[in-house]
């Protein structure tokens, strides 16, 4: 654990030591600066798009219990043991797949939607087609953080997010993946529960 912590702060100390961040307000920067480190890409410091209310806003949602709903079994590996739901897996959603003719993605969104109901936090990181499925069925999100990679579809799923208004984390490119967005929630989960210490001031402890 000890060896774990050390390296960790040493990767944020290089990272540091190569780009300035702190002209980021304080949500965007520890979100980037996740991202970054989480793979090792300094162009995350001008493809990710992030709004600080949104952050802020989800953040309290997270400190006061929001659901929290991911896309894939990878990405929920990568959340630790924060407690998420996920139905990538599930045999009903291949069921309701076969049945309603909707891609698994898409079952998945709607299952997980039937758990969580509305002001849920969104983390997709492996299907473009989950991040449609959560504009067409208006789940009402706390944010949704929509970093899917991939050469087919994957920039337009981010830029239609971004186009339907939603709260997001998103970014421009195709790159991306589940380790990406599990870094990107991560980064919210720290500074919420940050938030809750008596005495906290900033996001951005580290």
């Amino acid at each position: 654990m000890a060896a774990d912590l050390a390296a960790e702060e040493e990767a944020y100390r290089i990272l540091r030591s190569r780009i300035d961040l702190s002209r980021l307000p304080p949500l965007c920067r520890t979100v980037t600066e996740h991202v970054i480190a989480a793979s090792a890409d300094f162009d995350y410091a001008t493809d990710l798009l992030c709004d600080e209310q949104a952050l802020a806003a989800a953040c309290a949602d997270l400190a006061a219990g929001a659901a929290v709903v991911t896309d894939s079994a990878m990405v929920a590996a990568g959340m630790g043991e924060y407690p998420v739901i996920c139905k990538s897996e599930d045999t009903l959603t291949a069921r309701l797949a076969r049945t309603a003719g909707i891609s698994r993605p898409a079952a998945a969104v709607r299952l997980a939607f039937g758990q969580s109901g509305p002001g849920a936090i969104w983390v997709v990181g492996c299907e473009p087609a989950a991040l449609g499925e959560i504009i067409a069925r208006n789940v009402q999100p706390s944010l949704v953080i929509g970093l899917p990679a991939g050469l087919a579809g994957a920039a337009e799923a981010k830029d239609a997010v971004r186009a339907s208004g939603l709260p997001a984390v998103t970014n421009v490119s195709e790159k991306g993946g589940a380790a990406v967005a599990a870094a990107a929630f991560c980064a919210l989960a720290t500074a919420a529960l940050a938030s809750a210490e008596p005495g906290a001031t900033t996001h951005n402890n580290r």
